[in-house]
């Protein structure tokens, strides 16, 4: 009992740190999506040229959103129309920086790591949305322009409706699950890795840069969070680099934002994603060791922490309760319209490859078009169908089919 009490009293710590970033990031998904005209995201992040990159990671960088809050902001751009570059740019450029942690680097870790820190963040971000971006310029996008056309007829109080249910019910649909699956993975990681197993390669720069990464990346880390833990183990002997990695890796990357990037970008921009991440920590904690004076990261006078977020505690545990019940509305509605669908319709056709609310929307747009369709209703959960008509086979697959979606029959 005492060890189950421990880890949740970790797993509450780390779910408690995160929740107002989390809201945040689904606040700003709801406004990129009622808000923001479809054009003018397809001008600035869905050209294909290295500036849609560029106005990614400039946008990324002064936002206050952690790994995790950043998520459902990222994924909410690329439905609007970004291209998987300027995804993954963003989505390393924003968790590493933001004016909060700017500003903690600089009080607790000096001006050098301030100014380093944001200047490392473009570049990683750049490199990884323009490697993101040739060897993804050429992947089909599902998207289409319709809701956005939609959406512009909206008044102001009818978008700002649109956009709370869009970013705290259909976001926490599409990646609510993956997020708590993250968190609990995150919790017991960050139980079981004792401090000092960082220091275990000694004074091998490489692999302790290499050790580091295999557990920072996967457990979730904010950037301003991370400041403490890399003022610690440099007081314990880690490298001004290998600390620059934790700072850049620990914040961009965890298991939640990794299962939902593979889960909504796919396998290969996953690949890229943490690749890309990786080199560029490792080459920029090298160029720190080997070619930067060591005195402009000492730290040995600021042997006191910062403890993130200890002045609004309350505030924190208000957060943590509104996402779960959120959370829990989202769950409740997604088995209520399973139970409506199944009551209302009549024929049902198997799909696959539905991802998220929009590619729901999109196939059920499409099938809707059939003459010979009354009415539709999706499942995304369940990867199905329900249709109120009499449909062929062959009209459903040519109608979801091109799109992207899989069509594997009719279920009896």
């Amino acid at each position: 009992m005492e060890f189950l009490r421990e880890i949740t009293a970790v797993i509450f710590s780390i779910f408690n740190t995160m929740s107002p970033y989390l809201l945040l990031g689904f606040l700003f998904a709801g406004i990129l999506h009622a808000f923001v005209p479809q054009r003018l995201l397809a001008d600035y992040l869905a050209n294909n040229s290295w500036t849609s990159v560029f106005y990614a990671t400039l946008l990324g960088i002064p936002l206050p959103l952690c790994s995790c809050g950043v998520i459902p902001t990222a994924m909410a751009l690329y439905k609007q129309g970004a291209s998987k570059g300027a995804v993954v740019s963003f989505l390393i450029a924003t968790p590493q920086t933001g004016v909060d942690s700017i500003i903690a680097t600089y009080s607790l870790m000096g001006l050098p790591f301030a100014v380093i820190r944001p200047l490392v963040a473009v570049i990683t971000s750049v490199f990884a949305g323009l490697t993101t971006h040739f060897f993804t310029a050429t992947d089909k996008r599902t998207n289409t322009v319709s809701s956005a056309e939609e959406l512009s007829a909206l008044s102001f109080p009818q978008k700002l409706k649109r956009a709370f249910r869009y970013g705290f019910v259909e976001m926490m649909e599409d990646i609510g699950k993956m997020l708590f699956i993250g968190l609990l993975v995150a919790g017991l990681i960050a139980y079981f890795v004792p401090d000092n197993f960082f220091l275990l390669f000694g004074s091998n720069t490489l692999l302790t840069m290499l050790l580091v990464l295999v557990v920072a990346i996967p457990m979730y880390v904010c950037a301003t969070g991370s400041i403490p833990i890399a003022i610690a183990l440099m007081l314990k002997g880690m490298s001004p680099g290998t600390a620059l990695v934790l700072l850049m890796a620990g914040p961009a990357a965890n298991i939640a934002s990794m299962l939902v990037i593979g889960k909504v970008l796919g396998r290969k921009t996953f690949l890229l994603y943490i690749g890309t991440l990786i080199v560029g920590a490792i080459a920029c904690g090298l160029v720190i060791d080997n070619f930067l004076p060591p005195h402009w990261f000492d730290v040995t006078h600021l042997a006191h922490t910062a403890h993130h977020g200890g002045h609004f505690y309350y505030f924190h545990v208000l957060c943590s309760v509104v996402l779960v019940v959120l959370f829990a509305h989202a769950l409740w509605g997604q088995k209520a319209k399973h139970t409506e669908e199944k009551s209302a319709h009549t024929v049902v056709f198997q799909l696959g490859g539905m991802r998220c609310n929009h590619c729901k929307a999109n196939a059920q747009n499409a099938i809707s078009r059939l003459k010979s369709v009354q009415d539709v209703r999706v499942d995304l959960a369940q990867q199905t169908a329900y249709v109120k008509g009499n449909p062929t086979d062959e009209e459903i697959k040519s109608a979801v089919e091109p799109l992207g979606f899989e069509f594997k029959g009719r279920k009896q």
